[in-house]
């Protein structure tokens, strides 16, 4: 078993931190999915969007919750998966037991090609779609058409199927 010591750990990320790519990286994160949060507010005005969790440079997310979905508890999250340089979007529950409860009543359901999610501890979705693999964000404007355009399917795909 190897063990960690956390003087250690903040020793070195006190030197990746001195050598500036990680915090201009995270930054840029945090930016981009602040003007994606705008811009989907914009353009949803009938939707609630929650503020931006900016997380443990795990993930970093919003909510959005279409009217359709608010009455059961139920709201869509565009995630920024940092380690994985991945965004995601997932169907989500107001807490566990409504997860829980959503994932036992769509178990044996067809819901297309998104993934359903097992109840387990850390698990925060009820269905997950992989929406942009290694994204560019050089290209912001692509990159933020295509994940408004993805997630508003999504959202279209969660209420069909929940229907």
């Amino acid at each position: 078993m190897i063990m960690y010591s956390l003087n250690d750990d903040i020793r070195e990320y006190t030197e990746r931190l001195k050598e500036g790519a990680v915090p201009r990286a995270y930054r840029g994160i945090l930016s981009f999915m602040s003007e994606l949060l705008r811009r989907m507010s914009a353009s949803h005005p009938g939707h609630a969007l929650s503020a931006l969790y900016a997380g443990f440079m795990d993930m970093t997310y919003f909510a959005i919750t279409p009217a359709e979905l608010k009455g059961r508890n139920l709201k869509v999250a565009l995630v920024y998966l940092h380690e994985e340089n991945r965004f995601e979007v997932w169907l989500g529950g107001g807490n566990r037991k409504i997860q829980a409860e959503y994932i036992g009543r769509l178990s044996g359901a067809d819901i297309g090609s998104y993934t359903l999610s097992k109840v387990s501890p850390g698990v925060d979705s009820i269905i997950e779609k992989r929406l942009v693999e290694r994204p560019d964000f050089e290209d912001k404007e692509a990159l933020i058409r295509r994940l408004e355009e993805d997630v508003t399917a999504f959202i279209g795909d969660m209420i069909e199927i929940l229907r």
